[in-house]
């Protein structure tokens, strides 16, 4: 049996683990408070689906190595590669998250998910030890220039960025492209239409 999600075929097995993942969600928050609390009744269409599209953005591209950054509860990293191996795709993703109740949040789900090629950095960014990456991945974490900041270290420009992005981006493309070189496209989200998701490559220093 499957399943779609933006109209991509997906194995019931896939399916029922993001379920689980939003039932460990739902059992956690009120501890560690990963999602806002107003959103904790439609954690499937808010989080989890939104967390998808980033993985399905990412086809045409063939990762090894995915790096999430500021992954917090696990959105969109947990989602991607609970995906990734439901495709049988060999995708190492790894989840940098300087936060240690939310990286034990995180490792619980790995395992809980049977998640074998996804692992966690429980360290600041910019002194993990993050090799350079075909991906990198961020969600509401920081303006686009931080992001590129934060992304030097274990970027090059073969990788692409696939950051999720809200009715800002423009004027965070317009500020970044002071300082940065890179192109872009503005993948319209399937769960916000004031959002976007900034697919990058080519990036450099100006």
């Amino acid at each position: 049996m499957s399943d779609e999600l933006f109209g991509q075929n997906v194995s019931r097995e896939t399916y029922d683990k993001l379920r689980a993942y939003e039932a460990l969600i739902q059992k956690w928050n009120p501890s560690i408070n990963l999602v806002a609390k107003s959103t904790l009744s439609d954690i499937w269409n808010r989080h989890i689906i939104d967390s998808a599209q980033v993985y399905f953005a990412a086809f045409g591209e063939k990762p090894s190595i995915w790096t999430d950054i500021g992954s917090g509860g696990g959105l969109p990293g947990i989602v991607i590669a609970t995906l990734a191996q439901g495709a049988d795709q060999q995708i190492n993703v790894t989840m940098v998250e300087s936060d240690k109740r939310k990286s034990v949040f995180l490792r619980t789900a790995i395992r809980e998910l049977g998640l074998s090629s996804a692992k966690v950095i429980n360290e600041r960014i910019e002194s993990a030890p993050i090799p350079i990456s075909d991906i990198v991945s961020a969600r509401a974490l920081a303006p686009l220039t931080d992001l590129f900041t934060l992304s030097w270290e274990f970027s090059d420009q073969n990788t692409t960025f696939l950051f999720q992005k809200g009715e800002n981006w423009a004027s965070e493309i317009e500020m970044a492209q002071n300082h940065w070189s890179f192109d872009y496209d503005a993948i319209k989200s399937e769960t916000d239409s004031n959002a976007v998701i900034l697919k990058i490559r080519g990036f450099s220093r100006v």
